[in-house]
C-alpha cells in the first residue's frame, strides 16, 4: 500500500480511538454514579476541617509553657516589682521545672530597694535582661534608653488593683478616692470626719520612690501631691500590716492579692462615690474568726471591668534591641501569657488578662 493510501486509514484509525476511549468515559461517570464536580466539592469541607483541627491543635499547644516557641537558652537575669513576689515564687519556679534550659535569676538592685523603677533602671543600664513592673514605663525612662540606643516595650500579663487596709475593729463603710486623698494629704486627720469614731488616723505608706505602688499611689491618688508629715513609712507591707493590726485607727495601702487575704486586718470597700463603693473581695465577708479557715478571695469580677476603683496592669519591661535580651523578654512574657501561666497568676491572687 502506497503512504498516499495509508494517511486516511490512520486519522480513521485515531478518530475511532477516541470515540470509544470518550463513549467509555461518559459510561463510566454516568452509570457509576461518580458527579466530578460534587467531588471536588466534597474535598473542601475535608480541607477545611484539616485547617479548624490544626488551628485547634495550635491554641492547644499555646496553654502550655512547653509549646512557646523561639525561647532562648542560657541564664537570663530580672528584677524589679516587689508587686510581684508572689509570681516570681510560683509561676517562674513552674516555668523553670519545664524549661530548665531558660535559667531566669531574680537580681536585687546593688543600692537601694527593689520596686519597678528600680527594676526598669537596671534594664537600661544592662543590669537585667528584663523588668517586672507594677506600673507602665514613664517618658523619663523612654527617653534615658533611647539614649541608649534602644527602645522599651511594655507587655502586659496581669490585673493587679490596691487594697486599703484598716483594722478589723475599725466601724466604717467605705471610701470615696477623693476621702483616701484626703488622709494622706493630711487635710482629714480623724475617723470621725468620715462617719467613724473619734479616733485618729494614722496613715502608713512604704517609702516615697520605693517601688511601682507607691509612685502608683502618688500619682492616682494624691495627684501629685505630697504625702502629708503625719504619714508614717514603714520599709515593707508586712511590717505595716502588723502596725495597722495594732492600731485601731491606722491605714495602710498594698497591692490586693497581699490585702485582701490577711486575717489581722479588714480590706476597706472604695468608690467613686460616697455609699456606692465596691469591696475588693468576695462576698459575703470572712471575719477574722473564721480565718485562717477560711480567706478572704480577691473580687476577681470588679478588678476585670474596672468597676472596682483602683485597677492596674502588671507588666514585663523589655528591651528592644534585636538581641537575645529582647527574645528572652517577649519569651518570658509570653509564657506568662499561656493558659498554663495565666492559671497559675490567679491561683497567686491576681486576675488573668486573657
Amino acid at each position: 500500500m502506497s503512504q498516499k493510501n495509508e494517511t486516511p486509514v490512520l486519522i480513521l484509525s485515531l478518530l475511532i480511538t477516541a470515540g470509544l476511549i470518550g463513549g467509555g468515559f461518559w459510561w463510566f461517570t454516568q452509570k457509576g454514579g461518580i458527579n466530578l464536580s460534587q467531588t471536588n466539592k466534597s474535598k473542601s469541607p475535608t480541607s477545611n476541617t484539616t485547617n479548624q483541627s490544626q488551628a485547634s491543635s495550635e491554641k492547644n499547644n499555646n496553654t502550655k509553657f512547653t509549646a512557646v516557641a523561639n525561647i532562648p537558652t542560657g541564664l537570663f537575669n530580672y528584677g524589679g516589682s516587689t508587686s510581684w513576689a508572689p509570681i516570681r515564687l510560683s509561676v517562674d519556679s513552674a516555668i523553670q521545672a519545664a524549661l530548665p534550659a531558660f535559667q531566669l535569676r531574680y537580681v536585687q538592685p546593688g543600692v537601694g530597694k527593689a520596686g519597678s523603677s528600680s527594676g526598669i533602671q537596671m534594664l537600661i543600664n544592662g543590669q537585667l535582661t528584663f523588668a517586672q513592673s507594677s506600673r507602665p514605663i514613664t517618658d523619663k525612662e523612654l527617653e534615658r534608653a533611647q539614649k541608649r540606643g534602644f527602645s522599651l516595650k511594655q507587655i502586659p500579663v496581669a490585673i493587679d488593683g490596691l487594697a486599703i487596709a484598716v483594722h478589723p475593729d475599725l466601724k466604717i463603710p467605705g471610701l470615696t478616692i477623693n476621702q483616701l486623698r484626703s488622709i494622706y494629704t493630711g487635710k482629714t486627720t480623724n475617723w470621725s470626719e468620715l462617719g467613724g469614731a473619734n479616733i485618729p488616723i494614722q496613715a502608713y505608706s512604704r517609702p516615697v520612690n520605693d517601688g511601682g505602688t507607691v509612685e502608683m499611689f502618688v500619682q492616682d491618688i494624691l495627684g501629685g501631691e505630697a504625702f502629708a508629715a503625719n504619714v508614717e513609712f514603714i520599709p515593707t507591707t508586712t511590717q505595716a500590716l502588723k502596725k495597722v493590726a495594732s492600731s485601731l485607727g491606722g491605714i495602710y495601702y498594698a497591692s490586693a492579692p497581699e490585702v485582701v487575704p490577711q486575717c489581722s486586718i479588714r480590706a476597706l470597700p472604695l468608690g467613686r462615690i460616697r455609699g456606692q463603693y465596691i469591696v475588693p473581695y468576695q462576698e459575703p465577708f470572712v471575719t477574722p474568726s473564721q480565718c485562717p479557715g477560711k480567706r478572704n478571695q480577691l473580687n476577681i469580677e470588679s478588678f476585670r471591668s474596672g468597676k472596682y476603683p483602683i485597677t492596674r496592669n502588671l507588666f514585663v519591661v523589655i528591651k528592644q534591641n534585636g538581641q537575645i535580651e529582647e527574645q528572652a523578654g517577649i519569651a518570658y512574657a509570653n509564657l506568662l501569657l499561656t493558659e498554663q501561666g495565666q492559671k497559675l497568676i490567679s491561683q497567686q491572687g491576681f486576675v488573668r488578662i486573657r
